[in-house]
């Protein structure tokens, strides 16, 4: 025994010192700080032993909008702040900040506000700090003063409120940096406001209108009276708050039944209207149909369509996997089964398409052997025998993320960039002939969808791009596509966009759906997603609004499908919901009671057992299809529509 311990305490210091080495990466300079509009060029390099190797080392930039690297690891800073950058090689990850300084503040810009003002009404001073390269700064403080209080105060959020007749300034000061406005506070002739409401009772979700008017003695209208807009309310539920939504042009919409008093004000003067709010109660029940079981690898997208023949039919893809989509029967949507299966050269098929006719499939390819990712077209005319007819793979390298087919075109993700369009209409000889693409930095795209000649496109922090393929609103065509509209909005995770022409209303929404893992993926274990569901109202193109949203707690959107005027949306982890999106939309959908049902698909022989994650829907034929990360292609029914009114008549 003692000479077994000397042989291996020999042997241990025999070993090299450099078996237990650990590579390291090296990041220069050590300490990055850069200006705005700058360029640095940056040097990464991995270590052994203190000797410099030869392994390529990668930098990404997690707020690529801020701060781009691009491949030969030069760096670009658009705006200011501390960001996280990952560099990953040899298999090691290392992350490290970059400090992008604030630039000095140059100017408080304040929009040019009334020649008079009357006394008795507030101001609220429509300002922004801008800074050396341009930039709008919330981060700095502004200090506003009134010259003379007896005339007009001001709080430090630049509300003026006027007491007494004459002139005077204020002066907004931030960071040395200051601009005075001059008041004109005159005698207020406001004598009293008329108000009127297009109904006086409702259900909560649905959108009053109110018109306001200031008048003076004589009953003239004072066309310039600054009206202010505001409600309180108390919910029949004495434990829930009377909650809402009130714009300053008079549109209200209550999340809660109870009663509601909306008041219009312009100074000393005001007028109110009392509202009576009922539930809205759209609740149905949701029952699970079939289930075709997916549980030795993660589904992805799928499509359902009729057949030639009459039946129907569905194609799922697959991820992080084999390369395999399957094809399904779902006439009997109780008893859905595989009738085929196509395996590529991929790990990834995300995204499956199925032409408007059923008899070409589209097939998108990530993480190929060869690197040669692109789509794979597929004769699905007979699925009980679908056949490769081509392949599709110049320019898309980088991997194709989602396609869609319109028309004899197919849109294809290339690189998670841009999309390339695609002629099919010899579906064994494709050819690309248009492409779009932003030129914004650090630029992105997830998801590409058409309908009536328009593409809408997510790109992630630069928001829904509206770009014209053949509708003619702005001249495009497949080969010239022309962006005419967008829409971005703060978390920079738009993921998904669906159009919707409400027909009720005649107003024209895209809801843009985020994707965001603020507690990362596992592909093993159970996740949670983020995000929620932007209804942005396109109905003026030129100026979009983004008027309401639909948000599960502890759960984010992915795919979505309306049919008529309801919602069908995947929600990862907390299941497929059905939302009304009936009316005139506004504020927060799930708290006015608009969700109609949902359910959770569990499978205990899942991939991952009893751990919904679901992808997408799609209504057909009266059932809601959904797939689902964890267990593969689901159907359900939800029960009739209960008869509603828009408005309930008031008592």
């Amino acid at each position: 025994m003692k000479l077994l311990k000397q042989s291996l305490w020999a042997i241990a210091f025999m070993i090299p010192i450099g078996l237990f080495a650990q590579k390291e990466i090296v990041i220069e300079p050590a300490n990055i700080s850069m200006d705005v509009g700058e360029k640095k060029q940056l040097t990464a390099y991995v270590t052994e032993n203190g000797q410099r190797l030869d392994d390529k080392v990668r930098l990404f930039s997690r707020a690529r909008k801020s701060l781009f690297i691009d491949s030969t690891l030069t760096a670009t800073a658009y705006l200011p702040g501390t960001f996280e950058i990952i560099a990953i090689a040899a298999g090691k990850r290392k992350n490290f900040e970059i400090v992008v300084n604030y630039p000095p503040v140059t100017e408080i810009k304040i929009d040019a506000i009334p020649n008079k003002i009357y006394a008795g009404t507030p101001v609220a001073l429509n300002f922004k700090v801008l800074d050396k390269a341009g930039l709008t700064r919330d981060d700095v403080t502004v200090e506003f003063v009134s010259k003379n209080e007896k005339i007009a105060q001001v709080d430090n959020f630049g509300n003026i409120m006027t007491l007494g007749t004459g002139k005077t300034t204020i002066t907004a000061k931030a960071d040395g940096i200051e601009n005075t406005i001059s008041l004109n506070v005159v005698k207020n002739p406001i004598a009293r406001i008329e108000l009127s409401a297009d109904g006086d009772a409702a259900r909560t979700g649905d959108v009053f209108h109110f018109t306001a008017r200031a008048v003076d003695a004589k009953g003239n209208e004072i066309a310039d009276a600054p009206i202010l807009f505001s409600f309180n309310g108390k919910a029949d539920d004495v434990s829930s708050s009377a909650s809402g939504l009130i714009k300053q042009d008079g549109r209200f919409v209550a999340d809660k039944a109870g009663i509601y008093t909306v008041t219009a004000s312009a100074g000393v003067a005001s007028a109110q209207k009392t509202l009576r709010i009922e539930p809205r109660n759209v609740s149905r029940k949701i029952e699970q149909v079939g289930h075709g079981s997916v549980n030795d690898k993660h589904t992805s997208d799928f499509w359902i369509w009729e057949g030639q023949d009459g039946r129907d039919y569905a194609v799922t893809g697959t991820w992080g996997a084999d390369g395999t989509a399957y094809f399904w029967d779902v006439t009997e949507p109780g008893n859905i089964f595989k009738l085929d299966s196509v395996q590529v050269d991929a790990r990834t098929v995300n995204d499956v398409k199925v032409s408007e006719d059923g008899n070409i499939t589209i097939i998108s390819r990530e993480g190929a052997s060869n690197r040669k990712n692109g789509l794979v077209i597929l004769d699905s005319s007979n699925p009980r025998d679908v056949k490769i007819l081509s392949r599709f793979d110049e320019n898309m390298t980088g991997g194709v993320h989602n396609v869609f087919i319109d028309k004899g075109f197919v849109y294809a993700l290339s690189g998670g960039q841009k999309y390339y369009i695609i002629n099919i209409k010899d579906p064994k000889n494709p050819f690309a002939v248009g492409k779009f693409e932003l030129d914004t930095p650090g630029h992105a795209i997830h998801d590409v969808w058409i309908e009536d000649g328009i593409a809408y496109s997510s790109n992630w922090s630069d928001g829904v791009q509206l770009v014209d393929v053949g509708n003619g609103i702005a001249g495009g065509s497949p080969e010239n596509p022309k962006q005419f509209a967008s829409y971005a909005y703060p978390s920079g995770a738009n993921h998904a966009a669906f159009p919707f022409r409400n027909g009720s209303t005649g107003k024209f929404y895209v809801i843009a759906g985020d994707e965001i893992f603020p507690y990362g993926l596992n592909m093993n274990g159970p996740n949670m997603a983020g995000g929620f569901l932007h209804f942005i109202d396109f109905t003026n193109m030129d100026e979009p609004e983004e008027i309401a949203r639909f948000e599960v707690p502890f759960a984010g959107s992915h795919n979505y499908w309306v049919d008529g005027e309801t919602l069908y949306v995947a929600f990862y982890n907390g299941g497929v919901r059905v939302v009304d999106i009936s009316g005139e939309l506004m504020g927060d959908l799930m708290a006015q009671g608009r969700e109609i049902a949902f359910i959770r698909p569990s499978d205990p022989n899942g991939y991952i057992p009893n751990s919904p994650f679901t992808w997408g829907a799609q209504v057909h034929k009266g059932h809601v299809f959904y797939s689902d990360w964890n267990s593969g292609l689901w159907s359900a029914k939800v029960e009739p529509e209960k008869p509603k009114g828009t408005k309930i008549e008031s008592k």
